[in-house]
């Protein structure tokens, strides 16, 4: 039986249209997929992630059952920093990608994806290193994700200018927003300017209307995937699986291999990168979806991992696994969609990026 977020009353009485996702129930969408994706882009939307995991790492051998889990390179994080990893099985697929939060050399939190969740807790502790005492806190927190270009200018409604953090991947670990005591990390999964909010359960309703009053708009998990398409993020289950592993995955510049040994370290290295991501631009007629079939002339070269009509873009876009040799910018594939073949050219990543600023 799917869980409810502490959200899920508030969202039915919006109007959210709810489905099963990750084994909770949660609205894919209020109004529509388009606005409340244009929402984002163009002013601030917000989204409940209370489904996300936390696991709570604590002691002083903290850092090194950290360091030998995850692919990225932890040390070197001051307090207050967020960093992401892939964490790898022993075959150098990824068990999942996360974020680490460092409240002090002694004490970090891993977010993990929600569908992930026990398969990761369970995963961590049976390679779980001495010295560190390692706790699932999941339902201790709730997490409401603010994101869009006046994602500051609505938080400052709530709470002072000292609360927020100052750098992407920082967060606040005591903010009070809207006389509520939470975690203010400034990330995100939409490719904008954004926070998200860690607050405990019972404070999660009061604070998700307030924000609405100042104006961000609720938005579902479909204008979740065509955000984080659009900028190009990856997805798991899609871009990651067990059988992907980092490097085919575009992820590179996460994995830190000459630097420290982890779990699934030589199994990546050895693999090498057959494969890689990519993305496409559909010039023909059609949307390229998950599964559907990539070709160089007659020659199947890979697969598309995720792909739709992208909003703001206004075009048809997909990211797809293929053969390395392949992957030539601005070359001309086909897609099967649905028995029919599609033109499309393989563009640069990500399809948006946001003006600084």
């Amino acid at each position: 039986m799917e869980r409810k977020t502490p959200l899920y009353d508030l969202h039915v009485s919006l109007g959210g249209k709810i489905v099963p996702f990750a084994g909770y129930l949660l609205p894919v969408q209020y109004e529509g997929v388009i606005k409340e994706h244009m929402a984002v882009r163009e002013a601030c939307g917000l989204f409940d992630v209370s489904h996300m995991g936390e696991v709570l790492f604590e002691g002083p051998g903290a850092l090194d059952a950290l360091n030998f889990l995850m692919a990225n390179d932890l040390r070197g994080m001051v307090d207050g920093q967020v960093r992401y990893s892939p964490m790898l099985n022993e075959s150098g697929g990824i068990v999942d990608d996360l974020v680490v939060c460092r409240f002090d050399e002694n004490r970090y939190m891993a977010v993990v994806n929600a569908a992930n969740r026990e398969k990761d807790v369970q995963w961590m502790r049976e390679h779980l290193k001495a010295g560190v005492e390692m706790t699932d806190v999941s339902d201790q927190w709730a997490q409401l994700a603010l994101q869009g270009p006046r994602s500051r200018e609505i938080l400052l409604q709530w709470t002072d200018e000292a609360n927020l953090p100052k750098k992407y991947y920082h967060f606040c670990p005591r903010a009070e927003v809207a006389g509520v005591e939470c975690i203010l990390s400034r990330t995100g999964y939409t490719g904008e300017m954004g926070y998200e909010i860690y607050c405990a359960p019972e404070n999660a309703e009061g604070l998700f209307r307030k924000l609405l009053e100042s104006g961000a708009v609720p938005c579902g998990l479909g204008a979740r995937d065509t955000l984080r398409l659009e900028a190009a993020m990856p997805l798991y289950g899609h871009e990651m699986t067990d059988e992907i592993s980092p490097l085919e995955a575009g992820l590179s510049w996460a994995v830190k291999s000459d630097t420290h040994d982890f779990v699934g370290r030589e199994a990546m290295l050895q693999r090498g990168v057959p494969r890689t991501r990519v993305g496409l631009k559909v010039t023909g007629k059609g949307i390229a979806r998950e599964g559907q079939a990539v070709y160089a002339g007659t020659e199947p070269i890979g697969w598309v991992t995720s792909g739709t009509h992208l909003p703001y873009l206004g075009g048809a876009y997909a990211m797809a696994l293929i053969a390395s040799e392949q992957a030539r910018p601005d070359a001309e594939v086909e897609i099967d969609v649905r028995g029919r073949r599609v033109a499309a050219k393989i563009v640069p990543l990500p399809f948006y990026k946001r003006a600084k600023g």
